[in-house]
């Protein structure tokens, strides 16, 4: 039994410095764009080994096995949903019905700044919510860059749109996970959470075409963005406080995609907006092959086939998803394997637990209910009904693992950095120096859950990891646990955009290999800005009426 280190040197400040040092390796890297994305993140995965035996006084056995769990949860489930979605977006294309989709789209609105919304946006969103885990940015990635969007308009814009679904994506995983640490009522962390989100539910699509097409192009179309933001922030609120924590973002998107698609049928912005690319400087559209000749108008019929795969796709993903599925499959289809010589072999001690809890290093290889197997099977039903023969279809997957092979080595490379800095202690260390902020705690609490989600690409896990510091240190300075906990999980979505494994998954979605950096470096600040944002709003929660009456004890 290894007990976790938190303060080698005897001094928080120094024993932070180090313990950052493998995630400002792998971002100066990426952002450097010199570095391909699966290098930097081996390099620093090395860098994390490093400092955890050296410096933190891990085992060396601790800390491979710990690198090898990391590994295999990087392909199961991260990069099997990457790989299977790519795998049917491609189909799509090679038979022309995604051609047609985007003819489809383009009949609701030819306005790029409508179809975002609509796509990044809205239906991002369904998506978060019947699966996450990197599922809608990989399918509006694809979505967008195949509209005709510069692969920097449709990367970076579906991680900025992927924001404030992201508390309740997976029917409400990153809730439950918050519970299960804390011991609070999840009911009680979905109202909270629902009281502080639908805020930035109205800003994000705001800000969403801020970015894209300039204050004066976002002015243009503001009724459309209004529609858009309140028909997703009040069904958000409602049913996260009166009715259930998981299917939240399933309502709210079917609500503002109805909403949308209504409100365009009775209007239409004077000036369409037809530039792919953002309004500053993008060189990403030189990269872009020159459209084809446009197709004779589809009929009825060649729309509906054209829809028919993602139809598909979006219900199996959502059955997928619900628990009752999870509990009818998985105690059959599970293989639960322990990582001997790491399984409870590890233990957190106070101050970031009440008492020493040892850390379970099971794998649950359920690998039925993997988001990536349904949408596995939702691609061979759309194959069957795009009639590809069998041969074809071997041939196409592995012409799709070919290409995504770099994109799946920097994921699991990745997961390996999040799954070794949380069994070594590194994360904990990096969330006591937020703890000390004192009356400031909300704000720098909230930037806390924007950290680990950057450091570990979910919320859930930022959840899980950062849950029982945020109860024991609220409870400490006199604060609601429950808002703490909710705003662990607030800020946390706006970690989302910078996680690693988003960017490899937007750079991957859209075919921009190798841009990994600029895709950071375009996100980052209105990460960090947004981040803020929120620290701002729990600030004003903990302390300024009539904010305070918000908040649940």
């Amino acid at each position: 039994m290894w007990s976790q280190v938190y303060d080698p040197f005897g001094s928080s400040i120094l024993s932070t410095l180090v313990a950052a040092i493998p995630v400002v390796t792998l971002l100066v890297l990426i952002a450097s764009g010199k570095v391909p994305a699966h290098i930097a993140a081996v390099i620093a995965l090395i860098a994390a080994i490093a400092v955890s035996v050296l410096v933190f006084t891990m085992p060396t056995d601790l800390a491979l096995r710990a690198t090898f769990l990391g590994v295999i949860t990087g392909f199961f489930p991260i990069g099997w949903i990457i790989l299977n979605v790519i795998f049917l977006y491609r189909l799509t294309v090679e038979k022309g019905w995604f051609e047609i989709l985007q003819q489809s789209i383009g009949g609701i609105t030819q306005d790029r700044r409508l179809q975002l919304l609509l796509i990044a946006f809205s239906f991002g969103a369904f998506f978060e919510g019947a699966s996450g885990f990197g599922t809608p940015v990989a399918v509006t990635g694809a979505l967008l860059i195949g509209l005709g969007f510069s692969p920097l308009a449709a990367s970076g814009l579906s991680l900025i749109a992927n924001t404030a679904p992201v508390a309740y994506g997976a029917l409400g995983t990153p809730i439950q996970g918050l519970a299960s640490v804390t011991g609070l009522d999840p009911y009680l962390l979905g109202a909270m959470v629902g009281r502080q989100l639908p805020f930035f539910s109205l800003i994000v699509p705001f800000w969403l075409i801020w970015v894209f097409a300039g204050r004066r192009g976002m002015l243009q179309i503001w009724p459309a963005i209004l529609v858009t933001g309140v028909s997703f922030a009040v069904p958000q609120y409602l049913i996260s406080n009166f009715i259930n924590p998981w299917i939240v973002d399933i309502g709210a998107s079917l609500i503002s995609m109805g909403c949308l698609v209504a409100f365009l049928k009775v209007w239409q912005p004077k000036e369409v907006w037809l530039s792919p690319k953002l309004r500053t400087h993008d060189t990403s559209a030189d990269t872009m092959p020159p459209p084809p000749p446009p197709r004779a108008k589809a009929s009825n019929e060649e729309v509906f086939w054209a829809w028919t795969p993602w139809i598909i796709l979006s219900a199996v993903v959502f059955i997928w998803g619900t628990g009752w599925f999870k509990a009818l499959v998985n105690p059959i289809f599970t293989i639960n394997w322990p990582i001997a010589g790491l399984h409870n072999m590890i233990q957190k001690v106070p101050p970031v637990v009440a008492k020493p809890a040892t850390e379970g290093a099971v794998f649950a290889f359920t690998y039925l209910s993997f988001t990536g197997t349904g949408i596995l099977i939702a691609a061979v039903l759309a194959a069957i009904v795009m009639r590809f023969s069998p041969l074809r279809l071997i041939t196409a997957y592995l012409q799709t693992l070919w290409v995504l092979r770099y994109s799946l080595i920097t994921i699991a490379a990745m997961l390996a950095i999040g799954t070794l800095t949380r069994f070594s202690g590194l994360d904990a260390t990096l969330g006591l120096a937020f703890a000390h902020a004192g009356v400031l705690y909300p704000f720098f609490g909230t930037l806390l859950g924007w950290l680990g989600v950057a450091l570990t690409g979910s919320d859930t896990a930022s959840n899980v990891l950062f849950g029982g510091l945020q109860k024991i240190t609220s409870e400490q300075l006199g604060l609601s646990p429950i808002l703490m906990g909710a705003a662990n999980s607030s800020g946390g979505v706006m970690g989302k955009m910078i996680d690693a494994q988003s960017i490899v998954v937007a750079s991957t979605a859209t075919n921009w290999f190798g841009h990994e950096g600029t895709i950071l470096r375009f996100v980052f600040w209105h990460s960090i800005a947004l981040a803020c944002l929120v620290g701002v709003l729990v600030m004003l929660q903990a302390y300024v009426w009539p904010f305070t009456a918000m908040v649940i004890h």
